[in-house]
């Protein structure tokens, strides 16, 4: 049973393996910021769980623990949202994961890290690298850096890892749905839903395949897992990823993907078409053969099917071959690390205060989260 105190212990940190005298990194992540009054972030975190239950696990949540999980599996020391140590030591790099907003809270002097939960487009911050001491930028995925790179050369790909151990293959007695269909269709849905979402529903009802359905936004982490525990298969339905956490969790527990993948340009709607006209784009941007399969439209979708459900069937795919191979939590924590050492090329200096101490000045909500992924 876990422990569900708001406070986290003290863990003391690991020694790197790979450099016993490593820099320790220093990340800042918030989820929240003040709206009306200093704190008022507390109380409508507190007042959203009363009116809503606990809510549910965010992507850039997510992206900042499984960072932390993966250091603490190579034993990479690290220090969370410590203002006061990174205002003493302004020569050290400061490795902001997200939001925006804290890039405005605090004296920043100290060199940048920036991402990946920051900006959706280098036009939010034209003026970014000239304000702020920001020496790099990292984004989920290749096809935001080629986005990216004209207004900000600096940046470079870094998708988070996935947990492995978390997400694993249940047992064959377990599967009783053929497929889940993974709904995360937001953008011209009204147009989508019936030209490609009930043609795929269609499909299977037609053959007889049993499936059930999740819609993006509307479920926990729990029940995500839960729906991959009972299906052989997924069908994906997204417009584009910047990596795709979901679809790569599927991949993890050995469920191969059948995903639509229309390519084309970013359709977010704040920026295109009047701001920003980008492409290609893609809904699966990690992705080999083990993976599954891909398909443009729903007559590439009716045409691709039977081979990939024969496929399934076969065990033609390895999915999770893919995962291990390419998006674990340590080697994905090990790439964030090294792009942090490239940009300081020397150990971070000593300080006078103890730097076994991992965690200081983070929330409540972040620490009951830190404490749940590490329980």
């Amino acid at each position: 049973m876990r422990n569900r105190l708001t406070r986290m212990d003290p863990v003391p940190a690991k020694t790197f393996e790979h450099d016993p005298d490593a820099m320790i990194l220093n990340l800042f992540y918030e989820d929240k910021d003040d709206r009306w009054f200093p704190g008022d972030r507390h109380l409508r975190r507190m007042a959203r769980r009363l009116l809503l239950g606990e809510p549910r696990m965010s992507g850039q949540l997510r992206v900042f623990l499984n960072l932390c999980a993966g250091l603490d599996r190579l034993g990479i020391r690290y220090r969370v949202n410590d203002y006061g140590y990174i205002a003493q030591h302004p020569k050290e790099l400061a490795c902001i994961i997200g939001r925006t907003f804290l890039l405005d809270k605090f004296a920043w002097k100290n060199p940048i890290l920036l991402g990946v939960a920051a900006h959706n487009h280098p036009l939010d911050d034209p003026d970014l690298f000239k304000r702020l001491p920001v020496k790099k930028v990292v984004v989920p995925g290749p096809w935001y850096v080629d986005m990216y790179r004209p207004h900000w050369p600096d940046t470079e790909a870094w998708p988070i890892g996935i947990d492995t151990d978390l997400w694993a293959p249940s047992r064959a007695s377990q599967k009783t749905f053929d497929v889940l269909i993974y709904d995360k269709v937001h953008w011209d849905r009204e147009r989508y839903a019936p030209q490609l979402i009930e043609p795929v529903r269609a499909r299977l009802r037609k053959e007889g395949r049993s499936f059930t359905e999740l819609r993006y936004g509307s479920y926990k982490e729990e029940d995500f897992q839960a729906a991959l525990a009972r299906s052989r298969a997924m069908i994906f339905l997204c417009q584009n990823e910047s990596q795709g956490i979901a679809y790569q969790q599927a991949l993890s527990c050995g469920v191969p993907v059948f995903a639509w993948d229309p390519g084309g340009p970013w359709r977010d709607p704040d920026y295109y078409p009047h701001r920003v006209q980008f492409a290609p784009v893609s809904s699966v941007p990690y992705w080999d053969e083990r993976c599954g399969a891909k398909f443009l439209d729903v007559a590439q979708f009716e045409a691709g099917w039977d081979d990939f459900w024969a496929g399934c069937v076969a065990g033609a795919f390895d999915p999770r071959g893919y995962i291990l191979d390419n998006l674990t939590l340590e080697q994905r924590a090990l790439q964030y690390y090294e792009i942090a050492r490239s940009i300081v090329r020397q150990p971070a200096q000593a300080s006078g205060r103890p730097v076994e101490e991992r965690s200081t000045g983070s929330t409540p909500e972040l620490e009951l989260h830190q404490r749940h992924q590490m329980s």
